[in-house]
């Protein structure tokens, strides 16, 4: 190794006779050729441009690096920003489902009367009814029958007559009849059929009976003309 020195031609400095390149700006060394100052501030011979162009693609491919690396991270608040929130289910909940549905209001359970009411042609010797009927024709003897398990509890009863149109006309008002506190039954052989529709017409009715003001028995007849 000898000590001859080469000077590069860019910035001037000397650098050993086997350098390649020079230890202070880099550029290559020109073994043999004259030194060859540059004529401008900046360098613009082929081998230093190379260089200066190397140098800023280097720094540029780290600036789009860093970019594309800060986008991929998870810390960003503009990426927390960006996520969805969950959106709350369609189905609707089981309470909210049951709370929907329409409750029905129960039918009131009728309150059994004391007495039981039977219609028929005609009766037995206790005045119970032999022969029932519901529907009563012209010719059909009309006859009927109250019986209270507990006794009747006074001295008479009050039967009334309603036919069952939009008014629930009364067609027989309250009449009184006298049966013995202590009995159970009583039976009655009205008459003919014929009567009572000549006197209410034919149609539906209800018959009902009451002790001291109580409706103690109600059950419907039927009168028809054929």
């Amino acid at each position: 190794m000898t000590d001859e020195t080469v000077e590069c031609f860019n910035c001037g400095r000397a650098n050993p006779e086997w350098a390649q390149v020079c230890r202070s700006c880099g550029v290559p060394l020109r073994h043999g050729q004259a030194r060859v100052a540059p004529t401008g501030r900046f360098p613009t011979d082929r081998n230093s441009l190379v260089s200066i162009g190397a140098v800023l693609a280097t720094i540029l491919a780290a600036v789009v690096l860093g970019i594309f690396v800060s986008g991929l991270n998870p810390s960003d608040p503009s990426a927390v920003l960006a996520t969805p929130s969950p959106s709350p289910s369609a189905e609707p909940s089981v309470e909210a489902t049951a709370s929907a549905a329409p409750t029905e209001t129960p039918e009131p359970t009728p309150v059994p009367l004391p007495g039981t009411l039977t219609f028929g042609t005609a009766i037995d010797d206790e005045g119970r009814i032999t022969d029932t009927a519901q529907t009563f024709r012209p010719a059909m003897t009309f006859a009927y029958s109250l019986e209270m398990p507990e006794g009747f509890g006074a001295s008479q009863i009050e039967n009334e007559i309603r036919r069952l149109d939009d008014a629930r006309t009364v067609v027989l008002p309250r009449e009184g009849v006298g049966v013995d506190p202590d009995a159970t039954v009583y039976g009655f052989v009205v008459g003919n059929a014929q009567n009572f529709i000549t006197a209410f017409g034919p149609g539906l009715y209800v018959w009902r009976v009451f002790v001291d003001d109580e409706l103690v028995a109600s059950k419907r007849f039927r009168l028809s003309e054929g």
